[in-house]
């Protein structure tokens, strides 16, 4: 089943429910910088993350270094943001509480 992008009202549905989310418009993407206490609490991030994504079969794009974690969400299959995006996005951020 094809995954279609959202539109332009969906997509700012979306931004209104994602607060700390950041809209990059050259990617049609959601990113957010998260900042840890240090390398371990990251990576331990980063691996609850890891089994969220594959449990939704939906991957982010992500660089770590030391404390911090970037995380870009775009639907490649959909050519752009998608409800898989706001979905796992919603999932990182409960995770955080």
């Amino acid at each position: 089943m094809k995954v279609e992008p959202l539109d332009d009202e969906g997509r700012a549905e979306a931004l209104d429910t994602l607060d700390e989310w950041d809209y990059d418009e050259a990617r049609d993407a959601i990113t957010r910088t998260f900042t840890f206490a240090d390398f371990s609490e990251a990576f331990a991030f980063m691996t609850r993350v890891a089994l969220l994504a594959e449990k939704a079969d939906h991957h982010p794009e992500w660089s770590n270094v030391w404390n911090r974690v970037d995380v870009l969400l775009t639907t490649h299959d959909a050519g752009g943001l998608s409800h898989k995006d706001v979905a796992l996005a919603e999932a990182i951020d409960a995770l955080l509480g």
